[in-house]
């Protein structure tokens, strides 16, 4: 699944490391999830989303196809 994580992290001036800790997950889970390798569970999808004040939607991209 494509997200949005990367660009939000750049854009806030946020580290993986920062992220990671904030979320309570791993510099490797936020790597895994900018790279398309991991999803999300709900939870933590929701966590990202509160993080950065945005939607899941808005974060991530669902490929209905």
């Amino acid at each position: 699944m494509e997200t949005r994580i990367q660009e939000l992290r750049k854009v806030n001036k946020v580290s993986q490391a920062e992220l990671a800790e904030a979320l309570g997950v791993t510099r490797q889970t936020i790597i895994s999830l900018e790279k398309g390798r991991y999803n999300a569970s709900l939870e933590l999808a929701h966590k990202i989303a509160k993080y950065f004040g945005m939607t899941i939607e808005e974060i991530f991209i669902f490929d209905e196809a």
